[in-house]
C-alpha cells in the first residue's frame, strides 16, 4: 500500500510541478520597425533614443556603412555630427529624414534596412553628448568591425 500512495504521490507532485510551469514573459520592445518614424511624437521613437544597445548598434552601423568617413570626429562645418547644430531640424523624425533622403544621389532609405536607419538616427543624436573617453570605448568596441570608406550597399 505505501508503494501505491508514493507512486500517486509522486505522480501528483509531477502534475502540479508541470502545471505551474508557464512560458517566460519577456519584454523584447517593440517588433522591428519597418516604417520612417512618423512624426515627432511616434511611441518607437523612445524605444530606441533612451535605448544604450540601440545606440551603440547605431554606432556600429556608423562605421560598416562608411558614415564616419564623411562624419567622423573633427569633420568640418555641418558635416560635423557631434556639435548638436542640425541643419535639417534635430527631432529624431528629422534626423532620420536627413539620413535616408538628404545624401543627393546615394538614397540611404533604399539601401538601408529601417531597423538599422532607426539606430542610425539614435546613434546620431546621441553624439552630442559622447565625451572623449566614450568615444575611446566605442572605438575599442568596435575594434576588428569591419569599416566602409563609403558604402554603396544593397539597392533593394
Amino acid at each position: 500500500m505505501a508503494t501505491v500512495c508514493g507512486g500517486a504521490t509522486g505522480a501528483l507532485l509531477a502534475a502540479l510541478l508541470l502545471a505551474a510551469c508557464g512560458r517566460e514573459a519577456r519584454d523584447i520592445g517593440p517588433s522591428l520597425s519597418q516604417t520612417p518614424p512618423r512624426g515627432a511624437h511616434d511611441p518607437r521613437v523612445a524605444y530606441y533614443q533612451g535605448n544604450v544597445y540601440q545606440v551603440a548598434q547605431g554606432g556600429r552601423y556608423f562605421g560598416w556603412y562608411g558614415c564616419v568617413a564623411c562624419h567622423g570626429e573633427g569633420a568640418p562645418g555641418a558635416r560635423n555630427l557631434g556639435d548638436g547644430r542640425w541643419r535639417h531640424g534635430g527631432g529624431f523624425d528629422q534626423v532620420y529624414a536627413a539620413i535616408a533622403q538628404r545624401h543627393g544621389a546615394l538614397n540611404y532609405a533604399a539601401r538601408i534596412p529601417a531597423e538599422p536607419l532607426w539606430q542610425l538616427t539614435a546613434y546620431v543624436r546621441d553624439l552630442p553628448q559622447h565625451t572623449p573617453e566614450k568615444r575611446r570605448r566605442l572605438a575599442v568596441d568596435q575594434v576588428g568591425e569591419p569599416q566602409g570608406r563609403t558604402w554603396s550597399g544593397p539597392v533593394r
